[in-house]
């Protein structure tokens, strides 16, 4: 149903991302008359070009789509069918490689994209990925932080890999063309997925892949297709939270959120910040022992969320003292978040990621491809649920929600930061609804995440001193963190407006930009 007119003092349609670039592509489709899904993919498929670092063409995808009722979709790529924890144990490895061909899956993110427009899309491919061709052909201007985050990436891979070379022309007053990309993107207007996921571009991928040690075929690419999910759901304050099932850490988000709700939230502080650190550890340990490709899986999610089971973690909290659980693996994540909403309703939460920077170091120089490193995510232990197998799904960090109260939406919301996602959600959600903080305010306020090992919380440099020497005297050891790192995430939201439309809002950590018709 359209906006009534009393609405119109906010925006009736709006858009979010990180990079404002990809924020103008998304807004210019909804004033030529797309809807939200329209505008999502279009800047979507522009910020695999402007922001490489964060997602791109060889990622995969996520979303909660709202038309009356929610959705969800797991763009989620499989591992090689040829994938046997014994033959990586033949090649001397003792964990999964973050890097090479053994840590790609095969990218689930342009079938996706085709997936949402089959669905809901009123314009085509080839209209909404316009930007992105011009930007990938004429090239654009990089900005200081995309320069930033070329170059910091670009340290963390091995010397043999040659994929930064692509990125030459990348610096500040340059300008970064990408023609095979663009040459990419036209393929798939013209030809649909199949002219991804079938062909000369699905045996060029593979042949990168096992050019650098990997397994995949093009039979393994031809052969993936997303998932049509019901989201699953949790109370939190006066709120219901969704989020997507396995294979993603939603069931995580909510398990914190759970048993934060079983508490009575202490002021803005360090009693506050260690209740929610200590609900994280325990919502983490959980994740790490039972989530998965839910076809491996020997716990259910529902049960993680029954109150027997909350309860028990709950006792586990001691409100004065900082616990050590068994570590969990952290990987660095490069991620982007992005949301939309129209002037009917329709609304959009979407994530979509290379994983790690840009992602396994794999390039495909003939389509200007990165190939993500989700499967780094899995272990080499027999008998784990998210141990290496053939044809699985690693357990996932990408993780978009939408808030309803009293049945209708609320918040559209989300952040990229890989393991800290769920927490980047807790501490949102408790700013919005236990302290009455305006979104806005709530996405610049300080966060923190917590690093595995030795639990290490990071903090921001804005995080106030008596908190930090709190959370200390608690056993906590903390480290602060430069303004505006993205180790704490970037999140982006769209709050329903009081009296109708929408309130868009952008995380200050990136470079995106809020829009709103």
């Amino acid at each position: 149903m359209p906006l009534p007119e009393s609405a119109r003092r906010y925006p009736h349609s709006g858009i979010a991302t990180p990079h404002y670039l990809a924020s103008a592509a998304g807004l210019a489709t909804l004033a030529q008359g797309g809807n939200a899904v329209d505008a999502i993919v279009a800047a979507n498929l522009a910020l695999g070009v402007v922001a490489p670092y964060f997602c791109g063409y060889g990622g995969d995808i996520f979303a909660i789509v709202w038309d009356g009722s929610a959705h969800g979709y797991v763009g989620s790529g499989h591992s090689p069918a040829a994938a046997h924890i014994d033959a990586l144990r033949e090649e001397g490895l003792q964990h999964m490689p973050y890097f090479g061909g053994h840590s790609v899956t095969v990218p689930g993110g342009p079938r996706g994209w085709f997936d949402l427009l089959e669905r809901w899309g009123t314009k085509s491919f080839g209209e909404l990925s316009k930007a992105a061709v011009r930007y990938a052909r004429d090239g654009f201007e990089p900005t200081l932080r995309g320069h930033d985050m070329i170059t910091a990436s670009g340290i963390f891979y091995p010397p043999e890999f040659e994929w930064p070379k692509m990125y030459d022309d990348a610096t500040v007053g340059g300008r970064l063309r990408q023609p095979a990309l663009a040459a990419l993107i036209e393929r798939l207007a013209e030809g649909g997925p199949d002219a991804y996921y079938q062909g000369e571009v699905a045996e060029t991928i593979a042949a990168a892949i096992r050019r650098r040690g990997g397994l995949m075929t093009a039979d393994d690419i031809g052969a993936h297709r997303g998932e049509w999910v019901d989201p699953i759901r949790a109370g939190f304050r006066d709120v219901e939270v969704l989020e997507l099932p396995p294979p993603t850490q939603g069931v995580t988000a909510l398990e914190m959120l759970r048993i934060v709700d079983g508490f009575e939230l202490p002021p803005d502080g360090p009693e506050r910040q260690h209740l929610l650190i200590e609900a994280a550890k325990l919502a983490f340990a959980d994740r790490d022992t039972y989530v998965s490709d839910p076809r491996h899986m020997t716990v259910d999610p529902d049960a993680m969320l029954a109150d027997d089971w909350i309860s028990e973690r709950r006792a586990q909290i001691d409100l004065g003292r900082a616990s050590s659980p068994e570590p969990y693996r952290v990987p660095a994540g490069g991620t982007a978040y992005l949301c939309a909403a129209d002037s009917d309703g329709l609304l959009v939460s979407l994530i979509q990621s290379n994983f790690l920077g840009f992602g396994s170091g794999v390039h495909v120089d003939e389509f200007g491809i990165n190939l993500n490193n989700r499967g780094s995510s899995f272990n080499l232990t027999e008998g784990h649920a998210n141990a290496l197998a053939p044809t699985k799904r690693p357990m996932h960090t990408l993780i978009p929600a939408l808030g309803l109260r009293d049945g209708q939406p609320w918040l559209v919301f989300g952040s990229m930061g890989g393991d800290a996602q769920p927490l980047i959600h807790l501490q949102l959600l408790a700013r919005i609804l236990d302290d009455g903080t305006e979104l806005q305010e709530a996405l610049a306020s300080p966060r923190f995440n917590v690093e595995a090992g030795r639990w290490k919380v990071k903090t921001e440099w804005h995080m106030p001193a008596e908190t930090v020497a709190g959370l200390e005297a608690m056993g906590h050891q903390v480290e602060p963190i430069g303004p505006l790192d993205m180790g704490v995430g970037h999140a982006h939201a769209i709050e329903l407006g009081p009296e109708g439309g929408y309130a868009v809002a952008t995380d200050p950590r990136a470079e995106g930009a809020a829009l709103g018709l």
